[in-house]
């Protein structure tokens, strides 16, 4: 009897819960003025949070040889910005110059592309690989169309994205130099929410957030960074043109696992097609070469198996953020997957564990 009592009770929370959804949705235009705040905020609270898991260790070392902490991050801000400049006189004009150049001779790649797929069609290479009566030019020619499709859309949420810039661009700062300052204040302050009795189970769940957060993303752009730098070497050895747009692209795509490494492949194998097919293969050889140096050998010490998550599963996750946020969903899935399954994983040992598995 109490076995079933239990059952109606959690079958009768969970319908309250969906009441008070339905209701909720009923009643929208009081949470739209919350939403259109959160929808500003967020991009600047995230870029914030990024930076704040990058930096804070730095922070703490400085702060254990006897520094004042404000006085450490307003060195580190000191820092950031000679680097800022280092990278705008440096790095950017050529950045710059080939994004241009590659914006400008966009048509006449698609003609090269063409032209070099026309001359394996004609040599009969591609015949011994394909259906008798496949037009490969066709089909590639429908492949850029569709990928121009897909890029046309992801630029136009880009701009929107970034539309905010001034916002983000000021308040950013501003928010990270407060988390920077005031250290574990903010999870003190959550967990002093909390009931007495809980307050302990409340802070091992910030520390095991906070530890997994941190140490994917510090991992995560370590590991990146280091296959940047294998790929461009590659690139710059078989005379990839656009060497440097296309590893600052590939690595920032790398931020999505699995899915952002495949994506980022191809404009680099169809931009080294463009100019003899023997490059493309190399490209591609140097892709693998690199990405196997990163999983098998960075990876593992850097990110200390942080991403305790199966393969299928990230990409799942990660296709389900794209679909339900686009970009930015596909950059959140993991943190919030891994955030989520921390806290699910602590209230099902503090509430439900004892009594499901009871003998």
């Amino acid at each position: 009897m109490t076995q079933t009592n239990r059952f109606f009770r959690f079958l009768i929370g969970i319908i309250l819960v969906f009441l008070v959804i339905y209701l909720g949705s009923k009643v929208n235009f009081i949470f739209d003025p919350i939403i259109s705040f959160v929808s500003i905020i967020l991009v600047p609270l995230m870029l914030a949070a990024f930076f704040y898991y990058l930096l804070r260790p730095l922070v703490e070392i400085m702060t254990k040889r006897k520094l004042n902490r404000t006085v450490a991050v307003l060195l580190i801000y000191l820092a950031i910005t000679l680097i800022l400049v280092g990278f705008i006189l440096g790095v950017w004009p050529s950045l710059r110059a080939q994004f241009l150049a590659f914006i400008e001779s966009a048509p006449d790649l698609l003609n090269m592309l063409g032209k070099q797929v026309k001359e394996l069609e004609q040599s009969g290479v591609l015949a011994q690989f394909l259906p008798e009566g496949t037009s490969v030019l066709s089909k590639v020619t429908d492949f850029i169309d569709q990928g121009f499709t897909v890029v046309t859309n992801y630029l136009s949420g880009l701009v929107s994205f970034f539309s905010s810039f001034v916002v983000v661009l000021f308040v950013s700062p501003i928010i990270l130099f407060f988390m920077l300052k005031e250290g574990g204040k903010f999870g003190e302050n959550i967990v002093s929410f909390l009931p007495r009795r809980f307050r302990d189970e409340g802070t091992d769940l910030l520390n095991d957030i906070d530890n997994s957060l941190s140490g994917f993303i510090v991992g995560r752009v370590i590991a990146n960074v280091a296959l940047g730098v294998l790929m461009y070497i590659g690139f710059l050895i078989i005379g990839l043109p656009y060497a440097l747009l296309l590893t600052v692209v590939s690595v920032i795509m790398n931020f999505i696992p699995f899915i952002g490494a495949i994506v980022s492949s191809i404009p680099i194998v169809i931009i080294a097609f463009t100019e003899e097919p023997m490059m493309a293969i190399w490209s591609l050889v140097i892709i693998l070469v690199a990405q196997q140096i990163q999983d098998n050998l960075l990876a593992p010490y850097i990110m200390n198996k942080t991403l305790d998550i199966h393969p299928i599963t990230t990409i799942v996750v990660v296709l389900v953020g794209g679909d339900i946020g686009g970009l930015m969903g596909m950059l959140l899935a993991i943190p919030v997957y891994m955030t989520a399954k921390i806290i699910v994983g602590r209230v099902y040992n503090v509430f439900f564990k004892d009594r499901w598995e009871k003998v």
